[in-house]
């Protein structure tokens, strides 16, 4: 009796002598997927850290996959990574790299060669609201306050925030457009990330932040900053703040993430990676881990997600160019 091993070679032998492709089934893609490689292109214990980790302990919890690599490659809002991945894992079906918006941002601003759209999309898994923040002594009770004193003189508001040309200063720009001021007169000061920024508004050295609501969180709660608004979509259970939108500034923005595998490999593969995730994202425990982490589950599959890509390069090479930070 031949083996089920005997079997597939002669399958394939039989394949390679009628010159068809050499493509598994969905199913044996799966059989051999026993391993997730996981690619961050940051430093440890950022936010794409964060949401591999995540991913890391549901699906462990889950029993949906037990052995995992991590890879770090941290620069430039991820533009060092990008090529390392995707040369480095071309063809590997079980290799996956998290990203974000940032990463749109940084290959803009940085003209780098490569796109995320040389990827393979798998899934926009979470988005992150962002805050704008004051210290509690601020003049600045709400967000009305601070959009007349920016109106009045742009240069004399000092904006905290993340590295430029990312999540942070993007929202600056869009708040800036939408409330007609040129975006270039922005006063944005970038810092290495939220902790910083945060030191800086306890340090009262800039007018007001931005950054990720959990950035915040613990010197809102402690009565040290004043949340003015957050842009989210709607208000938020537990954190006693309006929108954007409710305060006359059409202003609407989620710091996304998502996966991508490498690229090279096949339609079956993608299909079973994308398989994988949505394991995930209707599990109790990815439920859970999105109201512990303060995210926000935005999942969209594959190729919508490949689309959705395109449509925020145009999106986002239009707010940076308005910052004089890109040219269509």
């Amino acid at each position: 009796m031949k083996s089920r091993r005997d079997i597939m070679k002669a399958g394939l032998a039989a394949g390679v002598a009628a010159g068809l492709p050499l493509t598994l089934s969905a199913e044996a893609v799966a059989q051999a997927l026993t391993s997730l490689q996981i690619f961050v292109p940051a430093a440890p214990g950022g936010g794409w850290d964060g949401t591999g980790r995540a991913i890391e302990a549901v699906m462990r919890a889950e029993k949906i996959m037990e052995n995992f690599q991590f890879e770090h490659a941290p620069g430039a809002g991820g533009v060092v990574g990008l090529p390392k991945f995707m040369s480095s894992k071309k063809g590997q079906p079980n290799a996956i790299m998290i990203g974000g918006m940032v990463m749109v941002g940084a290959i803009i601003a940085n003209k780098a060669p490569l796109k995320l759209s040389d990827l393979t999309p798998i899934a926009r898994l979470t988005g992150e609201f962002e805050a704008i923040v004051v210290h509690a002594d601020s003049p600045f009770k709400t967000m009305k306050d601070l959009v007349t004193a920016f109106k009045a003189e742009p240069g004399k508001i000092s904006w905290a925030g993340g590295s430029a040309g990312g999540t942070d200063h993007i929202l600056a720009g869009m708040i800036a457009k939408a409330v007609g001021v040129d975006p270039k007169q922005v006063a944005y000061v970038a810092y290495a990330g939220g902790g910083p920024a945060t030191a800086a508004l306890l340090g009262n050295q800039v007018s007001c932040g931005i950054s990720g609501y959990g950035e915040f969180a613990e010197q809102i709660k402690a009565g040290k900053l004043r949340v003015l608004a957050l842009s989210s979509d709607k208000r938020q259970p537990g954190i006693d703040a309006p929108t954007l939108k409710e305060q006359g500034v059409d202003v609407e923005l989620f710091n996304w993430r998502g996966v991508f595998a490498a690229p090279g490999i096949t339609k079956e593969q993608q299909a079973t990676l994308i398989g994988l995730f949505e394991k995930l994202v209707i599990s109790e425990g990815w439920k859970n881990e999105l109201n512990k982490r303060d995210w926000t589950g935005i999942y969209l599959p594959g190729d919508g997600f490949g689309k959705y890509i395109d449509s925020e390069v145009t999106r986002i090479t239009g707010i940076l160019t308005d910052l004089g930070l890109a040219k269509k």
